[in-house]
């Protein structure tokens, strides 16, 4: 289901999984930014009236690592309660979003994950993802 403002507070929680830095404050203020816009949107789960699943997504008019099309719908994070995993949940939330990014106009779909997050990526490639490319970051002080 599409997620409105008055589910933002109950998905903080959900969220967290994905961002656990921010504050309650930071993370309601993302998802209410993800819902605000034409070009985001936010699908959650219930189960016996309580969240346990959360999938944001958005519209990317840059380049998106692999993609040959622009907009490109783009799967900002999925996270769902620990007890509630492994049993399609996630997958159906992303299913969610990649129609939403159809009816936008979108042929593609992509996301991203940290090298490190071995979970992540399975759960990418078992879902139908295929992986573009590796990188590593850097910065330094100026």
């Amino acid at each position: 289901m599409r997620a409105t403002e008055n589910d933002a507070r109950a998905l903080t929680d959900i969220v967290r999984i994905v961002w656990p830095d921010n504050t309650e404050e930071e993370l309601l203020r993302i998802i209410l930014e993800y819902m605000d816009k034409d070009g985001s949107a936010v699908f959650a789960e219930k189960r016996d009236g309580v969240f346990i699943g959360v999938a944001l997504c958005s519209l990317r008019h840059d380049y998106v690592e692999g993609c040959e099309t622009s907009p490109v719908g783009y799967l900002e994070g999925v996270s769902v309660k620990k007890e509630y995993r492994n049993r399609g949940v996630a997958k159906q939330l992303v299913e969610e979003c990649e129609q939403w990014a159809r009816e936008k106009g979108c042929s593609e779909f992509a996301s991203d994950c940290e090298l490190s997050n071995m979970d992540s990526l399975r759960f990418h490639l078992q879902i139908g993802f295929e992986e573009q490319n590796r990188i590593i970051c850097f910065k330094k002080k100026l």
